[in-house]
């Protein structure tokens, strides 16, 4: 006995099953001879009585063997309707993870001990085990994985979490098709079921995604709270202005450097920054709403008239009324040449407003908005567009064409009828927001378009603190996240849980995220943020040792047998020794390369601080046969 348990072999031929055999031959013959005993009934019945006893044990030890290498045929994919899977999903305050069991340290005994041996002679035929089990079906031949990964367990029974556990966030990681976005849809549809704001940002716009989402909001009766934008159709979605939620102005300008690519000095990005900022606090100061659109002309076709505007506004406010004659000079000598132009490109009416501003002003009557608008103007104009060239193409990306309309709505378009969304209509209406990227066709617009929306729901997240008011709960579902993460993501990560955001991402190896975020320190760093983890089939080395230095390491037995002989010169003596040794080792719980094996469908799962869960996950198809699984009965 060591580490608190027994050790078992339980992958051999079931030799109890001959010793039961023998046991109940002999209790049948004993009760048969007792039936001719006479007066001595009594010793022959309890001699039957005896050897059909100790025959029951040794059926139930063969029973028990023999069901174990049964289950090593696993379980096929199963498909399931979504009236089905709301069965399981009937307290909201618990979460439906499919059917498996938690995983223990004698499973992964038993599953390094079946690394040792051939497999091939352990199997047993399908049939019994159906004709023992009902409906349980094993995994075909055909299908990828290894059916005996999760056949260690024959007990599989619906797998529950309090939902709780999730609001530090949960990441998914798997291979192309391993199941990511069948895992997603469950856990998606979950929480349209719950009624909570669900945002679900998808860069390949999976059609099975986004119908399993749209079949539980009409499932839940919340058929009208779907919307959805996809910037390849965008006739059938909404308009959605991502820069419509702010309470600081210096928001927007923090909100469009996240979409800049990663800068490795800061200079380039902070001065973006700034660039950015200036545009926004001059529209503020005019009395406009900042969007996509008119930030992009303020930054490609320069501070010109945001500042000649402001100018005019700012003089006829703090100027005295005969402004506009006491001008006329400085416009004069503008037109003459007298003064001093920023660049050649300057007109002379901005010259003569600007020279007029700086000279008839006293300090107190300047404005801070104009002042930083002038140091732009001033500053060298090759100098300017070489520093905001990474903002320009990402401006341009989010602005032209129908996009452009999309992002930067004009509610008084009569001629556009698609309905305008902010995040702030979508919390308080308590919408489903479905958001396609389109990223493959175009993985640069694609990945700006995921991280603005990130960036707004990071400032919404922030309004949600600031506010400190009961808010309901949002679920943020992210595939593919190695496409769109970003510094405000990170943050939504890091400090969304308290503003009642919980966030679900999915990635198929560490790898995309490292090339992302430039270093695979930055990539386990972002993902040590997610309090859970639903390992998938992975095929990536780096990926394997990062999830299974997640799970940790358990103790597993080993038996050393050595035999020993010694023929003495004098023949026939003989002598000979057998010795046991049974030795503990820590090993990994779940070996890197069983990652690599897994069927579709199945995980680990690391949930509620060290949890480790075995589980398979039904999908989700309205034309599957509309029943409750056949792990109904206990479920309820």
């Amino acid at each position: 006995m060591m580490s608190g348990r027994r050790y078992e072999m339980p992958w051999r031929k079931a030799f109890e099953l001959y010793a039961a055999i023998a046991w109940s031959s002999g209790g049948i013959l004993y009760m048969l001879l007792a039936d001719r005993a006479g007066r001595a009934l009594a010793l022959p019945f309890a001699l039957g009585a005896a050897c059909l006893m100790i025959a029951l044990v040794r059926w139930a030890q063969a029973w028990r063997v023999l069901r174990l290498r049964a289950a090593l045929g696993g379980r096929a994919m199963e498909t399931m309707t979504p009236r089905a899977i709301r069965t399981y999903c009937g307290n909201a305050e618990q979460l439906f993870l499919g059917f498996g069991f938690e995983w223990h340290p004698v499973h992964s005994q038993r599953l390094y001990e079946l690394a040792r041996i051939p497999l091939g002679h352990l199997l047993l035929p399908a049939w019994p085990w159906r004709a023992v089990t009902g409906r349980v079906r094993a995994q075909p031949q055909a299908e990828i994985g290894l059916p005996y990964i999760h056949g260690v367990e024959p007990n599989e029974r619906p797998l529950y979490r309090p939902l709780q556990n999730f609001e530090g966030g949960t990441i998914i990681v798997g291979t192309t098709q391993s199941g990511k976005g069948v895992l997603l849809s469950l856990l998606a549809s979950q929480a349209v079921y719950r009624g909570d704001v669900v945002i679900v940002i998808d860069p390949k716009n999976s059609k099975r995604l986004k119908g399993n989402v749209l079949r539980a909001c009409q499932d839940a009766g919340r058929g009208d709270a779907f919307v959805e934008f996809h910037p390849a159709f965008p006739e059938r979605g909404i308009r959605f202005d991502p820069l419509f939620n702010w309470q600081k102005p210096t928001e927007l300008a923090s909100r469009i450097q996240s979409v800049m690519p990663p800068d490795t000095s800061g200079s380039f990005s902070a001065f973006g920054w700034d660039a950015v900022n200036v545009v926004v606090q001059g529209l503020v100061d005019l009395e406009e709403r900042p969007n996509l659109r008119n930030l992009a002309r303020g930054i490609e076709g320069g501070i010109e008239p945001i500042l000649l505007r402001s100018l005019e506004r700012h003089l006829a406010a703090a100027s005295p009324s005969d402004w506009r004659e006491r001008v006329k000079p400085y416009l004069r000598r503008a037109a003459e040449g007298k003064i001093r132009r920023a660049y050649a490109g300057a007109s002379e009416e901005l010259v003569g407003y600007v020279s007029f501003y700086e000279q008839e002003l006293a300090p107190r009557g300047r404005s801070q908005a104009i002042d930083s608008q002038l140091r732009i103007f001033r500053h060298p104009r090759e100098h300017y567009q070489k520093i905001t060239a990474n903002l320009l193409p990402i401006l341009s990306m989010l602005t032209s064409g129908d996009l452009g309309r999309s992002l930067s709505p004009d509610p008084f378009d009569a001629s556009d009828p698609r309905p305008i969304m902010t995040l702030d209509k979508i919390v308080r209406g308590r919408r489903v927001f479905y958001m396609a990227l389109d990223a493959l066709p175009d993985p640069a617009v694609g990945g700006a378009l995921g991280a603005i929306l990130l960036a707004d729901l990071a400032a919404l997240a922030g309004m949600r603190y600031n506010l400190d008011a009961p808010q309901p709960r949002l679920s943020l579902f992210v595939d593919e996240i190695a496409d769109v993460i970003n510094q405000p993501l990170i943050q939504i990560l890091n400090k969304g849980a308290e503003s009642g955001i919980t966030t679900t991402c999915a990635m198929q190896t560490l790898a995309d995220l490292a090339d992302r975020l430039g270093s695979e320190d930055a990539a386990r760093k972002a993902v040590g943020n997610l309090n859970n983890l639903f390992a998938l089939r992975s095929k990536d080395r780096p990926t394997q040792d990062f999830i299974v230095e997640t799970f940790g390491k358990t103790p597993i037995h080993s038996v050393d047998v050595s035999i020993g002989t010694h023929t003495p010169a004098r023949w026939p003596d003989f002598s000979g020794s057998v010795s046991r040794r049974l030795r503990e080792t820590r090993e990994e719980t779940v070996p890197a390369d069983i990652l690599g094996k897994l069927p579709n469908l199945q995980y680990f799962a690391l949930v509620s601080g060290g949890r480790l869960l075995k589980g398979r996950v039904p999908i989700l198809d309205p034309d599957a046969n509309d029943r409750p699984g056949r792990h109904a009965t206990r479920a309820a």
